[in-house]
């Protein structure tokens, strides 16, 4: 076997001075020791997840679950993880119950008008929030900020008597009004971030092309705004139709009560109807499931419309 040398190298043969290219390819690839020291953390924080999803998936499993089943499984001291006997006799003693549809449609009217405006009024003010320069605006951002850190239970006795003086209690109008209040700094606070990520420049084309105020609000902001606008109308939807408190405060006509009045009213002095309840949850959570699966495209397609060609 014969060996060369390299010139300029003394005593150095070239299978000494050439690098080892498998070697070190080697070398660069993590061992087996170093990928299960990677993997760890990432097993580690899959469990955590899936841990806080059962938790949190656990109590729709049981209110689904208790409302299939009949009277002695629901009273049971020995936890049944299965109906042993499905019946709808929950469900059909919920529907039946006085009341049902007359408050599905207030609770229809409160809501719908309450998203619709808290949007409408939420645009307008992020857009004139994000886009205009005046005085106090800071101030106002601060205030908005501090206002959603308020507990909405805190501002109902104010908002009563607000209401009692102007003549609202009672009245579709004076709920909605105090829902939209409720979730109006909200709604302003995340528009106005939609707002503040959209480039001027795709205004300024706008305006080279001919567009006024209005024309560039509609056609070109708020479809790129639409992830905002989405968001904040599920979080005024769910806002509103979970609310008891306000609408049992404000309301004293027994005809004008909203469906979680009517949730309510399966516990009484004589006992709990937690079959009745469990059903009644089950057809309270519907529509809130529905209006998601209808608004969950939008959130999607909103991030990539109404962009402005270069």
């Amino acid at each position: 076997m014969t060996t060369t040398t390299t010139p300029g190298v003394t005593g150095a043969t070239a299978s000494e001075t050439q690098p080892d290219v498998a070697g070190a390819s080697r070398a660069s690839r993590p061992t087996a020791p170093v990928r299960a020291r990677k993997r760890k953390p990432r097993v580690l924080a899959n469990t955590i997840a899936v841990v806080f999803c059962l938790i949190w998936v656990f109590p729709i499993y049981w209110m689904v679950n208790t409302a299939f089943k009949p009277s002695d499984e629901v009273t049971t001291l020995t936890p049944i993880w299965l109906p042993l006997r499905p019946t709808l006799e929950n469900f059909t003693r919920a529907l039946t119950q006085d009341g049902f549809l007359v408050y599905l449609r207030n609770s229809a009217i409160v809501v719908v008008a309450a998203v619709l405006l808290s949007i409408v009024v939420g645009f307008l003010a992020s857009a004139a929030l994000s886009r205009f320069r005046f005085r106090g605006r800071r101030a106002i951002l601060v205030a908005i900020l501090f206002v959603q850190m308020i507990p909405s239970g805190a501002l109902l006795i104010p908002l009563f008597l607000s209401f009692q003086s102007l003549g609202l209690l009672n009245s579709y109008i004076g709920l909605i009004l105090a829902y939209v209040a409720s979730v109006l700094p909200f709604s302003i606070w995340v528009m106005r971030g939609f707002f503040v990520a959209v480039p001027v420049e795709i205004e300024e084309a706008a305006k080279v092309d001919g567009a006024g105020t209005l024309r560039i609000l509609w056609s070109v902001l708020f479809p790129l705004v639409m992830p905002g606008v989405i968001a904040t109308s599920v979080f005024a939807f769910i806002a509103a139709w979970n609310d008891y408190l306000t609408a049992y405060v404000m309301l004293k006509d027994q005809g004008m009560y909203t469906l979680p009045v009517w949730l309510a009213g399966f516990s009484t002095n004589k006992g709990t109807d937690f079959g009745g309840l469990m059903a009644a949850s089950v057809l309270f959570s519907i529509p809130v499931v529905v209006f998601f699966l209808i608004v969950q495209r939008r959130l999607v397609s909103g991030m990539t419309a109404g962009a402005v060609k270069g």
